[in-house]
């Protein structure tokens, strides 16, 4: 387990397809680091990108192809190499009084959710995890939270889905099936991580029901270590300071 102040080569050493333009890349490399905390992956002589980590160990990414980057990478095979820096920033922090938690992830802002969620399974927590897109074909990591759900462990999983256009779980968006939860008490925290706009709704819920909200910001970073100024929001440098900000 280390911290990667330059970039270094890992190997890959699977890859599995979630949806028509994502992919987890697991990497034969293994990091000292929490849910939530990113990673820059860079190709040489090309770019370089921050990813969340879905698992530090071994070293799991979810990378959608979105742009010129993310198209290269998902053109690697097995036995390439990606290089990888860090990790950086603050993930998210479950004080041991939190047992009832709600993981609240749009789009592919569910990938540092995972890990937090067998952490804390492992911990006994109940986890209620909502994970919300678009339409269907933009929901990730489905099967792997039901598989979650699904094991005998020590904490419990509820699993509840929604799609804008209705054609998965609930009609809606992520604030529609979290609302009752948080405003019923079922809940002793939200811990969330996807698009702006959703975290900003899930922070004035938060507000609104008088709950602990830590949401993962999750933004274009490209020094990763708080100069540049590239990831600023609200004041603070998210690379730096987040990407996890407790609200």
């Amino acid at each position: 387990m280390q911290h990667l102040s330059l970039p270094t080569a890992a190997r890959i050493a699977a890859i599995e397809t979630d949806n028509y333009r994502t992919k987890t890349f697991i990497l034969e490399a293994r990091l000292d680091a929490t849910p939530g905390q990113f990673v820059m992956a860079w190709l040489p002589r090309f770019d370089e990108k921050p990813f969340s980590l879905v698992n530090a160990d071994p070293v799991t990414l979810m990378i959608t192809a979105v742009g010129p980057f993310t198209r290269l990478v998902h053109e690697l095979t097995i036995g390439d190499r990606l290089w990888l820096r860090g990790p950086f920033g603050h993930g998210f922090d479950v004080p041991p009084t939190h047992r009832r938690l709600a993981l609240v992830g749009g789009g592919y802002g569910v990938a540092p959710l995972l890990w937090l969620a067998q952490q804390q399974l492992a911990h006994g927590a109940h986890v209620t995890a909502i994970l919300g897109a678009r339409t269907a074909a933009d929901l990730l990591y489905v099967e792997r939270f039901a598989q979650l759900a699904a094991r005998p462990r020590r904490g419990e999983v509820a699993l509840l889905l929604t799609t804008e256009d209705g054609s998965a779980g609930a009609p809606g968006r992520v604030t529609d099936a979290l609302t009752p939860l948080a405003t019923q008490g079922a809940i002793d925290g939200i811990y969330a991580c996807g698009p702006h706009g959703m975290l900003a709704a899930l922070e004035t819920l938060a507000q609104q029901a008088g709950l602990p909200c830590q949401a993962s910001w999750e933004a274009y970073m490209r020094c990763a270590i708080g100069i540049c100024g590239a990831c600023e929001h609200a004041g603070q440098v998210l690379c730096l300071d987040g990407p996890v900000l407790k609200h």
